[in-house]
């Protein structure tokens, strides 16, 4: 983003109607004439979108505010109607974090982070440094954030893929939020993929719990260096397995994808990561066909066009524009 040439006053304006329109159209009752109202103000300015992306990213962080308990020492306000207590937390938590990031008491208590950061790695891997000196490399599609609270550290996978290097700390754990579970750490070396609703976690050093469902924070399975943790949405626990020597699932990290003679219903996930819009196959049998070879992820969009130069497919779009891989007649393996 080039350089805003804005006083304070203007610029802490914009912050504060940021703010405000987070606010709003998090509301219930926000109108359609309101949205439409907040997409002309988005508009009218780049700060103005910059600054909205900043507070949805805030609010985001509030959301896990905790409901208070009746032996809470701070006051709460009287609701008033159509007003939830969690709607004037995030109220408050935005506020708070704009200014400066959290007051004390909602750090003493656990509520707030001391820090927050956001990370994101569009056209190229990024290595990043996090507040508590734990390293991260992110693949190409990636975006997290960062959050120091005062029982944990917790990172947030919002997509993509990401290697972490944590820095110890066994009195505050690193949690890592990735669909629907997460991993607990204290420091070590693993690797966390997903995409939509699936998760793979590989261990490279120390140890890590692996919890597929985080409603249940207390359950999880702890891997040992070489072993490998999959879940997706609605799975109890995750699937438990140990790498072998030829494991590729890092090759990422030298800018490589290989699929090691896969059945494309399988590969597909790990092409769709880096794809804007996912490929999909024509029916089950087609996803029985087998797929190998080394590819630079930077140019996965030349692999899914030299398919049918190398399987037995044909390519279509279907209605929404996303390519469709089809088998060739009588070319289909058995299930």
């Amino acid at each position: 983003m080039s350089e805003q040439h804005l006083t304070e006053a203007e610029y802490d304006a914009i912050t504060d109607a940021a703010a405000q329109w987070c606010m709003r159209l998090h509301a219930a009752d926000c109108t359609a004439a309101e949205r439409q109202a907040f997409e002309q103000w988005r508009d009218a300015h780049p700060l103005h979108a910059f600054e909205y992306e900043a507070m949805q990213e805030i609010w985001e962080v509030a959301d896990h505010l905790p409901r208070p308990q009746a032996s809470a020492a701070l006051p709460l306000p009287t609701p008033a109607p159509r007003k939830s207590w969690r709607a004037y937390g995030m109220a408050a938590a935005i506020s708070a974090l704009a200014l400066p990031l959290a007051a004390y008491s909602g750090w003493s208590l656990g509520w707030l982070p001391s820090s927050y950061e956001h990370f994101q790695a569009d056209g190229s891997m990024r290595q990043v440094t996090l507040a508590d000196g734990s390293q991260v490399e992110l693949n190409l599609g990636t975006e997290l954030t960062y959050s120091n609270y005062k029982d944990q550290r917790r990172v947030t996978l919002k997509k993509g893929e990401a290697f972490f290097k944590v820095s110890h700390d066994s009195s505050h754990p690193l949690v890592v939020k990735a669909a629907s579970g997460e991993v607990r750490v204290t420091g070590t070396q693993f690797n966390v993929w997903m995409y939509e609703d699936q998760v793979r976690v590989t261990l490279l050093e120390g140890s890590v719990l692996v919890n597929s469902d985080n409603r249940h924070p207390d359950g999880g399975f702890r891997l040992d260096p070489g072993m490998q943790a999959r879940y997706r949405q609605g799975d109890h626990q995750p699937q438990i397995s140990q790498t072998d020597a030829n494991d590729s699932s890092l090759a990422w990290r030298q800018g490589k994808l290989v699929l090691d003679n896969l059945a494309l219903g399988e590969a597909l996930p790990l092409i769709n990561r880096y794809l804007s819009k996912p490929v999909m196959l024509a029916d089950s049998a087609t996803g029985n066909i087998r797929v190998g070879g080394i590819y630079d992820v930077s140019a996965i969009k030349s692999l899914v066009t030299t398919l049918p130069k190398v399987l037995p497919v044909y390519l279509t779009r279907n209605q929404d524009g996303n390519p469709v891989i089809n088998s060739l007649p009588g070319t289909t393996p058995k299930s």
